[in-house]
Formats: C-alpha cells, structure tokens, sequence
C-alpha cells in the first residue's frame, strides 16, 4: 500500500508519497493556519488520486494535531531521525534548523538514541535567520551571500527581539552589512554547535530541514564541528519522509 507521510512545520509543509521507494514530494507554505494548509494537502492528495481509504498516512511536525485524516501523528523528533537515516544510509548525527527551534538527534541502527532542543526563544533558529535577514533588507540567500565577505561581528544576544535590537544598533554604527550578515550566521552555528556538544563527541552530521541545501550554513557548521556536515537534495524532506516509513509500519 502506499504511503504518505505530512510534515507540517510553522513555516513550510512537505508531503513525500512513498512506494517502495519515493514516488513523489511537494511541499506548500504553512501560512497563517496549519489547519487550512493540511486542508490544501488533502485536496491536492485527492487530485492525484490518494486518499485516506487507499494508502497509509502520518503526519509530523509542529502542526500534525491538524491533519484529522492521517491514521496516526508521530514527533518530528522520531520522523526526523527515520527519515535522515533513509537518505544518509549511516548512522549520523542529525541537525535540524526548524522555523521555531533547532533539534539535533542521534540516531543509531536506524533509531533514535537521543535528541536535544533549543529554547523557542533562542536566536538560532530559521526564523531567527528570516527576521534578521528582513532586518538588513535582504533574502535568506543573499545575507548568507554577504556572510561570506564579512567577520568580525559576534552577535551576543539569545533572545531574537534583543538581538534584532543589537542588530538596529549595529546598522547605525556604520557597520557593513556583509559583518552583520556574518555575525547572524555565526551566531546560529555557534549555538547549534553548543547543541551538539551534549551529544558528545559527533559524527556523520547530516543537516535537514528548510536550509540543508544552504551552502553556506553548512560551510559555517564544519568549521564549528571541526567535522564535514553533509546532507542530501532531499534534505528538506526528511521529517516527511521518516512519517511515510513510519506509516508503511501501520497495520491497519
């Protein structure tokens, strides 16, 4: 039977339908309601003609309470790992830069060992970057552009209101935007790579989530781990594609 996995995070969704292998991904924006997106899913499932009487569905992520069609939800946590093991094919340290927090999950034989979490306050997060960047008038991909001819700048703030405020400060100073711009990246990586270290001595970092194809991040996370971070062009996907192996385990 096929299955479909839904991964509703607070920024974007992404859907993987697997069958034997992966068949197919999308993914849509999260929006104002997690409610109206898994809505949006349904009907476009429906269209290509899966539904929930023909396959077998788990929803994850920060909004998996609002898809009432999916026969079971399942943590980001355990997805996460599920779906990082599938593409990595190793055991591996996973990092994930969620919208509202960071997680970075030890998995092992194809199970998680393990898993720390950021504070949702903490400025390390894809939303920290997406705040910041707007501050400085500028995409996610062209401040991690700028970053890469900056230095110098530390962004010392934990908390994003009080960094955003370092920030303001900085911009009146004269400071160039490419510092700035690696002062944010800094700032993140750091306090992944503080994450990390509770989980002892890494290995085989695998970057997931919205920004495992961002060169650049996953530059400035090497440097920190003293460790290659690799990922994989499905990277983005991995919490849905763990919740599409977890649902091919049903039994319905």
């Amino acid at each position: 039977m096929t299955c479909v996995g839904i991964d509703i995070g607070s920024t974007a969704s992404k859907v993987c339908i697997f069958d034997k292998k992966i068949q197919k991904l999308f993914v849509l924006p999260t929006g104002w309601s997690s409610v109206k997106v898994a809505g949006d899913i349904k009907l476009r499932l429906k269209n290509i003609g899966f539904t929930e009487e023909n396959c077998k569905i788990v929803a994850t992520g920060y909004g998996r309470v609002s898809v009432p069609y999916a026969h079971k939800t399942i943590t980001e946590i355990t997805c996460h790992g599920k779906g990082a093991f599938y593409l990595f094919k190793n055991d591996c340290t996973v990092i994930d830069i969620g919208g509202q927090d960071t997680k970075v999950i030890t998995v092992k034989d194809g199970r998680v060992t393990g898993f720390t979490m950021n504070d949702k306050c903490a400025a390390g997060t894809g939303r920290f970057l997406e705040l910041m960047a707007g501050t400085l008038g500028l995409e996610i991909e062209e401040l991690c552009e700028r970053a890469k001819h900056g230095n110098g700048i530390t962004i010392s703030s934990m908390c994003t209101v009080f960094a955003e405020s370092e920030i303001i400060g900085l911009i009146s100073s004269g400071s160039k935007r490419e510092d700035i711009a690696f002062g944010i990246i800094d700032s993140i990586t750091s306090k992944v790579k503080s994450l990390c270290q509770k989980h002892g001595e890494g290995f085989n970092y695998f970057l997931t989530g919205g920004l495992s194809n961002n060169e650049y991040i996953m530059d400035s996370l090497s440097k920190k781990l003293k460790q290659p971070v690799k990922s994989h062009k499905y990277g983005r996907y991995a919490g849905a594609i763990g919740a599409a192996l977890a649902a091919g385990e049903l039994k319905l």
